[in-house]
């Protein structure tokens, strides 16, 4: 197997640095314009600037994604901005649109283009007519089998790279194209306002009767034809590769910290593995069912997805709480960053940037001024503790919790 790239998202510096540090071999970030997460905290150019020094220094490459459907006003003003990518030298542009594309050919002439999936790339001609216009990298779109996958891959020049996704959230619309959160709230899901309207439960009202709702019962607990389950292709990783795709896409710029890097440590563990022929580490989907997602599924990768994508509410399952991160640890005890409340007795998990997990109780809770404290209460305030494992900075604090939903 030739040994796909692990591509990360990253919705700020953060977040990139915890994404290259749990083991991804390139991240993609957004600027403040011209991306499709408008909700994630994104890039300013200083910040930019920063996050490409800190991954280059490690040998990681960084995409940036200006892949809204522009309109007039944003063509006016994107040279200055693909020029600023250009000097900033970012490993690649991902983009949608053909204009966007001959402008960063012209402003940002040494930077590799990647075809967005929102360009809704679905055969080979249109996989070729982009390589013809120089582009390096397609992203195909998540409505294809690998089985379709493998068509394109043999047709494209052999150059031109594939990437797909691997995991993460799904769209009810062909690859993202969708005008529901525009039409009901007046936020364009093509400038990166999605207010996901997908995921809502919904009643039928006949007109001549307003205000009184019908339910369009498919499950006890509601209706949600509309809402996709998540992206789980993990036991899958060389039938991806097989078919031709280099590079393996997580899904979630606008995710936390604790999800990209749980996320990434357990694709990298499965890619590593796989790379040297062995089997798969069932221990790998306890992971990923413990951070925060929908009902897994493999979308369309593997036949018809119907039956994969019933759904009973739009609600989050997880099994992990993100108790803090590991800044230092010395002589026996560690200091940490809380982010959600802890206490005295808990029993921790702690997940280290190389994949091992150790098990400990918080003894000897201590705030930043040496005090004693029974409960780490404060948002991100700093704490000491008791801690017979070594564990490196960076190690992701985590607490087991009920299996449950979040709304």
């Amino acid at each position: 197997m030739i040994k796909p790239e692990l591509l990360a998202p990253a919705g700020d510096l953060e977040r990139l640095k915890m994404a290259i540090t749990y083991g991804a071999d390139a991240v993609y970030i957004g600027g403040e314009e011209f991306g499709l997460r408008a909700s994630a905290a994104n890039f300013d150019i200083q910040t930019m600037r920063e996050g490409i020094s800190f991954a280059h220094n490690r040998g990681v490459k960084v995409y940036v994604t200006v892949n809204v459907i522009p309109h007039n006003s944003e063509i006016d003003i994107l040279p200055v901005y693909l020029a600023q990518l250009n000097e900033l030298r970012a490993d690649g542009i991902i983009l949608a649109d053909l204009g966007v594309l001959a402008l960063a050919k012209q402003y940002a002439p040494d930077i590799p283009v990647h075809v967005s999936v929102q360009a809704n790339i679905t055969n080979y001609a249109a996989a070729c007519e982009w390589a013809r216009l120089g582009v390096s990298r397609i992203v195909v779109s998540r409505e294809l089998s690998l089985v379709e996958i493998a068509k394109i891959r043999r047709e494209l020049p052999p150059e031109v790279e594939m990437e797909a996704f691997v995991h993460g959230a799904m769209c009810l619309s062909y690859s993202g194209r969708c005008y529901l959160s525009s039409y009901l709230i007046g936020r364009d899901a093509n400038n990166g306002e999605c207010t996901q309207p997908c995921r809502w439960s919904y009643s039928l009202m006949e007109e001549k009767r307003p205000g009184e709702y019908m339910p369009v019962v498919e499950q006890d607990g509601g209706t949600y034809i509309l809402n996709a389950n998540d992206l789980c292709m993990i036991e899958h990783i060389t039938k991806m590769t097989d078919a031709g795709i280099s590079s393996l896409k997580i899904e979630g710029r606008a995710k936390t910290v604790f999800y990209v890097s749980c996320v990434v440590r357990a694709y990298r563990s499965a890619i590593d593995a796989a790379a040297l022929g062995q089997p798969f580490d069932i221990r790998l989907l306890d992971e990923l069912e413990g951070i925060s997602h929908r009902k897994y599924s493999t979308g369309f990768y593997l036949g018809n997805c119907s039956g994969s994508q019933e759904s009973e509410n739009s609600a989050y399952i997880r099994k992990f709480d993100f108790i803090a991160v590991v800044l230092d640890h010395k002589n026996g005890r560690l200091t940490a960053q809380q982010r959600n409340k802890f206490c005295v007795g808990d029993e921790l998990e702690a997940l280290m940037p190389n994949g091992s997990v150790a098990i400990f109780k918080a003894t000897g809770l201590k705030n930043i001024n040496d005090v004693d404290i029974q409960t780490a209460a404060h948002a991100q305030m700093v704490v000491s503790m008791d801690c017979e494992h070594h564990l490196p900075a960076d190690t992701i604090l985590r607490r087991r919790c009920q299996a449950g939903r979040i709304l």
